[in-house]
């Protein structure tokens, strides 16, 4: 029972910072429609900046020039090279081709620089762990939650309170009519984009800390397991991006806890997991969790 216990704990801390991304993957869809692929290697950025800046700069200032230099190159990144073609629906599908080679480019540089070093942030946590019971969990999941909850709950507040949150909302049902209305949207999409990049930063943190080993130059690919999450709660839903995160990160935790008894399904199957539970749920509700059937007039 005690390692059931620790594996759901591990896994509300993993989906906790998988929603973390997946908000950011469901905030730039809803603002712009495009799916951005060079999410993984923001949030590869985010953490590197983190671990060169942490020893001059001190955790707490290092993360906040992370955080807003990674929001600063997504911003600038879909001002200037996603919004200066065409601004039509369509243009949404070219757009996203676009962030697979932003994708590389950022991805080649980071690996240069960081090379097959294993990089610290220089967290507070450390690798020190604390008792809740009969449980023993890692300081940096305690606060990967607690952080979580905080952020996420702050993003879903400027999504009902603000006028931004208003804008988004609108131009997510009918860009054009949000439009005429009033709503900026080119303000209004590359606002987005810097949140979600600053998301991705501060995910970097929980995802480099202990357990794991450190930041290298793969940390950019966990991303992608954030990306089933968002598909299945429905990409244009932010609080489907958080239910899904959470089954995200409770699929791989619990398989990882009880992989013995799951060998006959491979030894990796761990890594395939979220994936598989992303299908089989689609196979049910093919527009998500909380996504919505769209209505077309004939």
């Amino acid at each position: 029972m005690t390692g059931f216990l620790d594996n759901v704990l591990n896994g509300l801390a993993l989906g906790s910072v998988y929603a973390l991304v997946a908000l950011g993957f469901v905030i730039i869809f809803k603002a712009s429609g495009v799916i951005n692929f060079a999410h993984g290697s923001l949030l590869l950025l985010g953490g590197y900046l983190t671990a060169v800046l942490h020893e001059d700069l001190g955790f707490a200032g290092a993360l906040a020039v992370a955080v807003l230099a990674t929001a600063a190159v997504a911003g600038l990144m879909d001002r200037f090279l996603l919004q200066a073609g065409e601004q039509d629906p369509q243009a949404a599908h070219v757009q996203t081709i676009v962030t697979i080679g932003v994708d590389i480019v950022l991805l080649t540089d980071l690996s240069r620089r960081i090379g097959g070093d294993l990089l610290t942030l220089g967290d507070p946590w450390g690798d020190s762990v604390s008792g809740l019971g009969p449980i023993t969990v890692a300081d940096s999941r305690l606060a990967a939650i607690v952080v979580s909850a905080v952020v996420i709950g702050a993003v879903f507040a400027l999504f009902r309170y603000t006028n931004w949150g208003l804008a988004l909302r609108a131009s997510a049902e009918d860009m054009e009519a949000a439009a005429l209305m009033g709503v900026r949207l080119v303000r209004m999409r590359t606002l987005a984009w810097c949140l979600a990049g600053g998301l991705a930063a501060l995910a970097a943190v929980f995802l480099a800390a202990f357990p794991a080993p450190g930041l290298e130059r793969t940390t950019g690919q966990i991303a992608l397991k954030a990306f089933p999450a968002a598909i299945l709660g429905g990409m244009a839903s932010p609080p489907g991006a958080l239910a899904g995160s959470l089954l995200i990160g409770l699929t791989e935790a619990l398989v990882a806890g009880y992989q013995s008894e799951l060998h006959v399904l491979g030894e990796g199957f761990g890594d395939v997991a979220p994936y598989a539970v992303m299908v089989l749920v689609l196979l049910v509700r093919p527009n998500g969790l909380f996504g919505a059937k769209g209505a077309a007039r004939v």
